[in-house]
């Protein structure tokens, strides 16, 4: 046995790093072990073609809270932003594309009613967006059997939703927990905004518009543009790895000890209680607290083993929805192309290729039956156009997530993947006539590509579906709600856990503030 820390974490995501800098703020002993050669989980910059780096997992930066920023002084460790506020732009085939930037929309064929539609539309969803946020910032109340700051919890998110007046209360409760696609359709005239605006509610998920749920998703997605005027979509400079690289600082600057390509093969578990990890390579290290960054199913059903749990709660975890859907398209292209109606200066906004609801509910519906979308939607990002240093001088990088790609698709990704890629830059040429002329590498990243390079179950970034059922006090499973679970000493900090998915830090830092909270009790 190795020496013994306070706390050992499973995983060096960015919910992780962050989990390890408060512990360690606070003067715990953290040891911080990672499987692969670099810590980012899922937030990171890596070479996919010589002198080409790009931004693996996720490729915008929205989601990241400011206190946590400002608590682990990212700035000071080399954080910097290559451009903020972002653009969309919705592409249309005949270059009649709309522009959408917060509350601003722009676009040929918009009426000025249409403009304050929109305007109007996302004041409304920002204030309920507000009433999430406020909820992400502390642990989830329980519903039964709570304590005194569960049930003032539970007043406060009352109060909140109360304070938004007889008609947004009312507009909530009957918007919340439907689809996305009849709200729109309430609102919009205008098919290209539609789609759009459905997309942002999709992405990642496995859902379309018609899909219960797809409201909330697009809340969770618009708390991170609270506070700002424009969108809140930022590009670090040096891709998503920079933003991990300033956590690990961070982290390493309170005193966390961090180990790269140390794989966890076992959470040790002993009379219901943790008492430390073994590593692949057969090394056991000792400590009162584990705190996995890992999805749950990873956790419980693999690190942990079910011998050691609870059939009903074995039974709770199985059935958490985990269905990744989508894939990850990395260009190496020799010049900048030209999007039809675009000028050079757009290339660095980001591109949506959504072109209807209809178009986004028949690219789902051959993902319902275990088929990739033959005619995907997309988020295109050409990060080069801001961060020249991710490729050779006078070249580009481009980086597309990609829907409708099942993790578990019908044919096996090994015969569907060349496929797949294939379609997807197709799809892209269709606004860009050059594309293919320009690209020197291509690489596709599937769902399962996903899972086995950044340890996702189902290759599902959010670590589990989000829905209502999977969502505050119930995620990711009752018995394992509050970040702790029923192995004593053994916590959540990851994307499965309460808030959820998105680089913003605020699992890793509420499970470290609920440990601390319990160690003191």
């Amino acid at each position: 046995m190795s020496d013994r820390f306070d706390a050992v974490i499973v995983g060096a995501g960015h919910n992780g790093l962050c989990c390890a800098a408060y512990l360690a703020k606070s003067g715990r002993k953290v040891l911080v072990l990672e499987a692969a050669d670099a810590v980012g989980g899922a937030a990171v910059t890596q070479e996919f073609s010589p002198g080409f780096r790009v931004s693996a997992g996720a490729h915008l930066l929205h989601m990241l809270d400011p206190g946590v920023a400002a608590d682990l002084n990212l700035a000071g460790h080399g954080l910097e932003l290559a451009a903020s506020d972002l653009e969309t732009i919705a592409l249309s085939a005949d270059g009649a594309h709309l522009r959408l930037n917060g509350r601003r929309l722009d676009g040929a064929g918009i009426s000025q009613a249409e403009r304050a539609t929109y305007t109007a539309f996302m004041d409304r969803l920002g204030r309920f967006a507000e009433i999430l946020q406020a909820t992400y910032l502390q642990r989830p109340p329980r519903l039964v059997e709570g304590g005194l700051g569960d049930n003032l919890a539970l007043a406060k998110l009352a109060w909140r939703v109360r304070g938004l007046g007889r008609d947004d209360m009312r507009e909530l409760l009957r918007i919340g927990a439907i689809n996305i696609y009849d709200v729109l359709q309430e609102e919009f005239s205008t098919g290209l905004l539609k789609g759009a605006i459905a997309f942002d509610a999709v992405l990642g998920t496995h859902m379309g518009p018609r899909s219960p749920n797809s409201v909330l998703t697009l809340l969770h997605r618009l708390t991170g543009r609270l506070g700002r005027e424009g969108s809140g979509l930022a590009l670090p400079k040096g891709g998503m790895g920079a933003v991990t690289a300033a956590m690990e600082k961070s982290a390493r600057q309170a005193g966390a000890v961090i180990r790269t390509s140390c794989a966890v093969k076992q959470i040790l578990v002993e009379g219901g209680r943790t008492t430390g990890v073994l590593t692949a390579a057969g090394e056991t290290i000792g400590a009162d607290l584990v705190v996995s960054n890992a999805d749950p199913k990873t956790t419980f059903l693999s690190l942990v083993g079910a011998r050691s749990l609870e059939t009903a709660f074995v039974r709770r975890i199985h059935n958490i929805r985990m269905r990744g859907n989508a894939a990850k398209l990395h260009l190496a292209l020799s010049r900048l192309p030209e999007f039809t109606g675009l000028g050079a200066n757009d290339s660095g906004a980001r591109l949506v290729i959504a072109p209807s609801l209809d178009y986004l509910e028949l690219a789902f519906d051959q993902a319902k039956y275990g088929e990739f979308s033959t005619a995907p939607a997309m988020e295109i990002t050409i990060p080069t156009a801001h961060d020249p240093a991710l490729a050779p001088e006078g070249k580009h990088v481009l980086s597309a997530t990609v829907q409708y790609a099942p993790h578990a698709l019908r044919a096996g990704w090994e015969t569907g993947r060349d496929a797949f890629r294939e379609i997807a830059i197709d799809c892209i040429a269709g606004f860009a006539p050059d594309i293919r002329s320009a690209i020197l590498h291509a690489e596709l990243l599937t769902p399962a590509d996903i899972q086995a390079r950044f340890r996702m179950h189902g290759g599902n970034w959010h670590h589990g579906e989000f829905t209502l059922d999977q969502f505050l006090m119930l995620r990711p499973v009752p018995g394992a709600a509050q970040y702790a679970s029923p192995v004593h000493g053994l916590y959540l900090c990851g994307a499965g856990a309460h808030p959820g998915g998105g680089v913003m830090g605020l699992p890793g830092r509420n499970a470290a503030l609920e440990i601390l909270r319990r160690r003191a009790a």
